[in-house]
Parts: C-alpha cells; sequence; structure tokens
C-alpha cells in the first residue's frame, strides 16, 4: 500500500490519537512568536488540521495542503476558518503565492534522504526572504538503518509507512546548503523515539 493509500485508511484513527497531541508545542510556540497577527503560513502536509487550528489561533493566516483526501476532508471539517487544498508537497512551487511561514511537521521524514534537500528547496521558494520554516523529524537511533518501512498495527489493523532518520548534523548541512540559519534546533524525547525540532530563517 502507498502513503496515500496508507494514509486514507488510517485518516480518522489519527486523527482521534492526536487530535488533542501536544507534543512539539514550546517549538511550536517559538515558530508562532517569530511571525505576526495575520502573517501567511503553508502548512505543508497538513493531515487533519491539527497543527492549522493551533497556529490559526495564534492569529495566523494558514493553508494547509495534503496528498491525503481524507485527512484533507477532517481537516476542512475541524478548522472551517483556514484554506486547505489537496496537492503533494512536490508540487508547493506551483503555487503562486509566497509565505511567511512554511510548517513541515512530521513530513519530510517520509521523503528518500536523498531526495531531502531537493524537495525542501523546491518549497523555499515559496517562502518570503526572511520567513521562517518549522521542521520535526525523527532522530536516527543508534545501530538503525536511515530509512526503514515500517510495519504497524496501532489501531488493530496492519499498515506500513515509509521513514527516514537524521542526526542534528545532517541537518545542520542541508539548513547551510540551502541559505537557511537555523535559529534553534532541539532534541525531544517523546518517550518511544527522539525527534528533532528545527526553526530555521531563510536568509
Amino acid at each position: 500500500m502507498d502513503l496515500k493509500s496508507t494514509y486514507n485508511r488510517i485518516a480518522e484513527d489519527w486523527y482521534k490519537e492526536h487530535s488533542d497531541d501536544t507534543f512539539g508545542k514550546p517549538m511550536a510556540d517559538k515558530f508562532a512568536a517569530l511571525l505576526h497577527p495575520g502573517d501567511s503560513v503553508l502548512d505543508v502536509g497538513c493531515g487533519a488540521g491539527t497543527k492549522a487550528k493551533y497556529l490559526t489561533k495564534h492569529g495566523l493566516k494558514v493553508t494547509g495542503i495534503d496528498f491525503s483526501d481524507k485527512l484533507l476532508a477532517i481537516a476542512m471539517r475541524e478548522v472551517p476558518e483556514s484554506r486547505f487544498i489537496l496537492m503533494d508537497m512536490h508540487e508547493v512551487d506551483q503555487l503562486v503565492e509566497t509565505f511567511d511561514g512554511i510548517f513541515l511537521s512530521a513530513v519530510l521524514l517520509h521523503e528518500p534522504k536523498d531526495r531531502f534537500r531537493e524537495t525542501l528547496g523546491s518549497m523555499l521558494t515559496r517562502l518570503k526572504s526572511g520567513g521562517y520554516v518549522f521542521i520535526t523529524l525523527k532522530e536516527k537511533p543508534l545501530g538503525k538503518k536511515d530509512e526503514e518501512t515500517e510495519v504497524e498495527h496501532d489501531y488493530g489493523y496492519e499498515y506500513r509507512r515509509f521513514f527516514s532518520y537524521y542526526t542534528s548534523d545532517e541537518i545542520k548541512e542541508h539548513c547551510e546548503a540551502l541559505g537557511l540559519e537555523i535559529v534553534s534546533l532541539e532534541t525531544v524525547d517523546s518517550g518511544k523515539r527522539n525527534w528533532i525540532f528545527v526553526i530555521a530563517k531563510k536568509t
């Protein structure tokens, strides 16, 4: 099953699990604080709109995109005040408008590592100069492969998702190569694994 089909299948279960999720909120607060009320944010891989709702409550103008029509339907239902577009993350550079911020929560971890810089660089064409990007990724555990397809059973049935894992040094190298100045980089333990949270500014 491809990733889009997987997310369409688990959409309602995923939303129920994550609708009240506050993990990573301190870093999301930092990102929101760097912007001003009315600023525009592109929420890439917005899923069911849980982060879009949070950003909207901070007075930001949110456009969310996702390739899962099932997740996007939930987002439209739950966050009617935001705009949502059915779109793959590889099509972001086709958008006409530019944004003050780009929010990438657990999105690029589904991208093969050798495409990370190309994919993020394409998205950054839609970020205004001086704008900010928020990225969360799974940290690579010791002894673990850089990439793998995980078989999961969280909702009582089997589904598969591809993941890539990173070190902080790798992220620093990518940001530097793409002309991003790191504002904040933290590793946070979720209880199951470590996550890398990055906020960077387009210089």
